[in-house]
């Protein structure tokens, strides 16, 4: 216990180094003569414009992103960098000796900008099958809009009323401390939850997301011990575009890709499953399924297999896109709970025990409590928890009856055991696609929904390529010639 928490901390020093080391610099240059007055009102506004341009196009770019993804903690870090930007840009504008005169509102807003970008990056490290975020799930796509209007609202009143803080106290040194309070807690929570997702998806945006709220909260500090215009009180300034910059460097590294931008368009109108699935996929979750690949060799091409035919399916019963879209970043990764499951009970050769078999029937419960703290939406969620469940109401892990079953689970089920059932394993021979279809005729009803059964037959009848891709390709070599793509995308992706 004791060599864990050492080495934990070990582990946290650099992120330690990058909440210490700004506030030494400037508390050495607070005390050192070389801590100058500098009066630039000018100069403050580019600055300041700088930071809120660059905030509101990460923003956008992240809202975008976020609704692709289909993942609420993006959508969240769009909405704290355009609440830093429409804040900071009235900062800005409220300079004083720039358009207006001395006002409360400059110093007011910029604590403003700090508190509601720390607040969203907190929220985003709320469980997404939490009741509040399902229902903030399903308006995704009116979140960053609503809030984009909100602030513009709130950025015209303020410059048409720069003095109407004038004869408060929201720029005391106790307002100050209550603002500096709260924003070391929303900021360290941040840390922490980012920091733990960190350790074990290695998810370049979650370390600099851990990074920029080190920096939000020196900036935090310096805003309150400072004195304006003086050269160590420019530095907040700093570390906000540091942070900025940070979170684009992460964002490059989690979402960007080699992929040409006519290649991405192209992928759009593929009528190849293979390629549809793969130019979905981000690279955060393809080393997802690398690291569960990584532990059980017999996943190896499962779990991509699984997904082109469960969105077959999807297509067949007519789903809507985004539907289509919520199976494949759910099945993709449905056994990424086995990450957890011991190595000797994972890959034993031969029949497991009941004892063992209790363990493996933890993983989806393991990767849903793995992928509900990186921002997976609800759909995602229900086909990693419940891909195991049995129409009959005695599958695991909650032992969810007929329709009770999640629709997109009730899919995923049948693509996982037609795959199962016709891959070789150490202890049996694959079965034949005919054998197999005859299993599934005869478990509707009872082990799977009878309409996705249906589908899936049908789609064999009429599509049988689908299948036939694959059919004979279970030696490593065909495997990895079939799966190469996402490979491929996992190492040019980071």
């Amino acid at each position: 216990m004791v060599k864990s928490a050492a080495k934990s901390l070990s582990a946290f020093k650099r992120p330690l180094i990058a909440l210490v080391l700004p506030l030494a610099l400037f508390e050495v240059l607070r005390r050192s003569p070389y801590d100058a007055m500098f009066v630039g009102p000018k100069f403050h506004f580019y600055v300041v414009s700088t930071v809120s341009l660059l905030a509101v196009a990460i923003g956008i770019a992240i809202g975008v992103a976020g609704n692709r993804l289909r993942n609420i903690k993006v959508s969240f870090l769009a909405l704290s960098f355009i609440s830093l930007a429409g804040l900071f840009t009235v900062h800005g504008l409220t300079t004083p000796g720039f358009l207006h005169g001395t006002s409360n509102m400059a110093g007011f807003s910029a604590q403003l900008s700090v508190l509601f970008a720390s607040a969203w990056l907190a929220l985003s490290t709320i469980p997404a099958d939490w009741l509040p975020m399902r229902a903030m799930a399903r308006g995704q796509r009116r979140l960053v809009p609503i809030w984009t209007t909100l602030m513009l609202a709130f950025c015209t009143f303020s410059l048409a009323n720069p003095h109407i803080f004038d004869h408060t106290n929201v720029n005391d040194f106790s307002t100050k401390v209550v603002f500096t309070i709260v924003i070391i807690a929303l900021n360290i929570a941040a840390i922490l939850s980012y920091w733990q997702g960190y350790r074990y998806s290695k998810f370049p945006l979650q370390i600099v997301i851990v990074y920029s709220c080190c920096l939000f909260i020196d900036a935090q500090v310096i805003m309150m011990f400072g004195e304006q215009w003086r050269l160590s009180w420019w530095l907040y300034h700093v570390w906000l575009l540091a942070a900025i910059v940070l979170i684009i460097v992460g964002l490059f590294k989690q979402f960007g890709t080699n992929t040409s931008i006519a290649a991405s368009i192209q992928a759009m109108f593929a009528t190849d499953p293979v390629e549809r699935v793969t130019s979905a996929l981000p690279p955060s979750v393809k080393s997802l399924i690398m690291a569960t690949e990584s532990k059980d060799v017999y996943t190896a091409g499962h779990n991509f297999r699984v997904t082109i035919y469960a969105l077959s399916i999807a297509e067949e019963l007519g789903l809507p896109p985004e539907m289509r879209r919520a199976l494949v970043m759910g099945t993709i990764v449905h056994d990424v709970g086995k990450i957890r499951i011991p190595d000797e009970i994972l890959n034993k050769p031969g029949r497991l025990t009941p004892e063992e078999r209790a363990v493996i029937e933890q993983h989806p419960v393991i990767g849903y409590e793995m992928c509900r703290t990186l921002g997976f939406l609800q759909d995602e969620l229900d086909v990693i928890r419940h891909h195991h469940e049995k129409w009959d109401g005695t599958g695991y892990p909650d032992g969810l009856r007929g329709g009770d079953i999640p629709l997109l689970a009730r899919i995923a089920a049948v693509a996982d055991v037609y795959d199962a059932l016709t891959s070789s394993r150490s202890y049996r021979q694959a079965w034949s696609h005919e054998q197999t279809l005859e299993y599934l005729r005869k478990e509707t009803g009872t082990h799977f929904d009878p309409v996705c059964v249906k589908a899936w037959i049908s789609v064999c009848e009429r599509h049988p390529q689908v299948y036939l891709q694959f059919s004979g390709s279970r030696n490593e070599l065909d495997l990895y010639r079939t799966y190469r793509p996402l490979r491929e995308g996992t190492l040019s992706g980071g």
